[in-house]
């Protein structure tokens, strides 16, 4: 009897071994997304040289855009993949893939060296990245759900709070680099640090991964042995639910991502406000996201969620308006601050709520498939689409007017969701 006791005990998981190996990966994934965005305008000048400086941040944001349409192939590769073979061997390719396609960035000659083959191999780069991320949110998702469903509103908010800890280190990144190198320096190859920092994590990552067991719920699951088949077949709703959930934070998560070219480009501010600004974002969502999924335990998930879709709708303009009409390091802090707070409290509760749409046997492919399709369309193009509603109307506040209308979407969602949300 007891060795029973002794092996049940064995069997059951670490929370902290459970949570370091399923967001590790999270983390590299948004630290090297996160330093894309934020240090863009270098990486134009090094790959997408041209003559008028705007055509080249387009450029720049396009393939940092078009590598997110290869995000809802992976999903449904790498979903398939983790509903029929397991979550384990799913996490452990995602996370070597993003590794792959963070190396070639690292080491990758510039335009100057090796000319057109450099923009290519850039994006064959991003492209393979999106495809390893494609998986690695709906797998590592499920995978904690279903370890622990007793905790899963806080545990599954650790996902995005390894998102606000990768914000927080690509902003140190470039607040650290704007202070210690000269422009000319991280020009030349200082921006390459983050990136070469970003590959330390994935071999810890791996090592972690490889000694996680699978979900005891997962195994006793019936398998399908076409998960695609069953979303489109019997659970587009579902789907079309969980994208709806995800389009307003991830058009936040990507705004943040965005601000350190709008603050330069767009306010001429300094590289060091802007970094400053996305620094305290992510300390914002690294420890108030943790903290919103625990009060979600005891008050319940929506009014957490309605309330920040509520106050984003009400105050993005005036947000954006102080900013724009008052141009300081303080009014674009606070700017940003304010979006990263509304971004915890509702992020955090959107892992376990979309996890309940779906059950087991589809749950990794239905949430990396829909949360793929919301970030790929409504936040990899969203600095892209900020950039074109600038030049379009000639107003900084256009961002603003984004993020309402992705809010309203989003509410819609959470409102035909509220049955599912017991």
């Amino acid at each position: 009897m007891s060795s029973l006791v002794a092996s049940e005990t064995q069997m059951k998981p670490n929370l902290h071994k459970t949570l370091f190996a399923t967001c590790i990966g999270n983390a590299l994934e948004w630290f090297d997304i996160a330093v894309y965005g934020f240090f863009a305008s270098y990486i134009a000048h090094a790959f997408f040289p041209t003559a008028d400086a705007s055509v080249s941040m387009l450029l720049t944001f396009g393939s940092f855009g078009v590598s997110f349409l290869i995000r809802p192939l992976g999903a449904i590769v790498l979903g398939a993949y983790a509903d029929r073979a397991g979550r384990k061997n799913a996490l452990l390719l995602s996370l070597s893939l993003m590794m792959l396609g963070g190396a070639m960035i690292t080491f990758m000659p510039g335009y100057a060296t090796i000319g057109l083959a450099a923009p290519l191999l850039i994006l064959l780069a991003r492209l393979i990245q999106g495809f390893s991320a494609g998986g690695e949110f709906g797998s590592s998702t499920a995978f904690l759900v279903e370890h622990f469903p007793e905790r899963k509103a806080f545990i599954a908010s650790w996902q995005f709070a390894t998102q606000g800890a990768s914000t927080l280190m690509a902003s140190a990144f470039g607040l650290g680099l704007t202070q210690l190198l000269s422009e000319a320096d991280i020009q030349q190859w200082g921006w390459r640090i983050p990136f070469a920092f970003g590959l330390l994590i994935g071999p810890v990552g791996l090592y972690i991964r490889r000694h996680v067991q699978e979900p005891a719920s997962f195994k006793k699951a019936e398998k399908s042995a076409a998960p695609l088949k069953t979303l489109i077949g019997q659970q587009k709703e579902l789907m079309l639910l969980a994208i709806g959930l995800m389009v307003v934070s991830t058009a936040i998560n990507y705004m943040l991502n965005y601000v350190p070219t709008y603050a330069t480009k767009n306010l001429h501010l300094s590289s060091s406000a802007a970094f400053s600004a996305t620094l305290l974002a992510g300390i914002i969502l690294t420890v108030v996201t943790p903290l919103m999924g625990l009060w979600a335990e005891k008050i319940g998930r929506a009014p957490l969620m309605w309330g920040a879709l509520g106050l984003l709708i009400l105050t993005i303009y005036p947000a954006f308006a102080m900013v724009v009409n008052h141009t300081t390091p303080l009014t674009l802090m606070l700017m940003v601050g304010w979006l990263a707070l509304l971004k915890s409290v509702y992020f955090s509760t959107v892992p376990s709520v979309m996890a309940d749409l779906f059950p087991i046997h589809t749950r990794a492919s239905g949430m990396a498939i829909s949360y793929n399709v919301a970030v790929t369309v409504f936040g990899g193009f969203a600095p892209l689409i900020c950039t074109l509603l600038i030049s379009a109307t000639g107003t900084s506040l256009a961002p603003g007017y984004y993020l309402m209308m992705v809010a309203v979407l989003s509410g819609v969602a959470l409102f035909r969701s509220r049955q599912r949300m017991a």
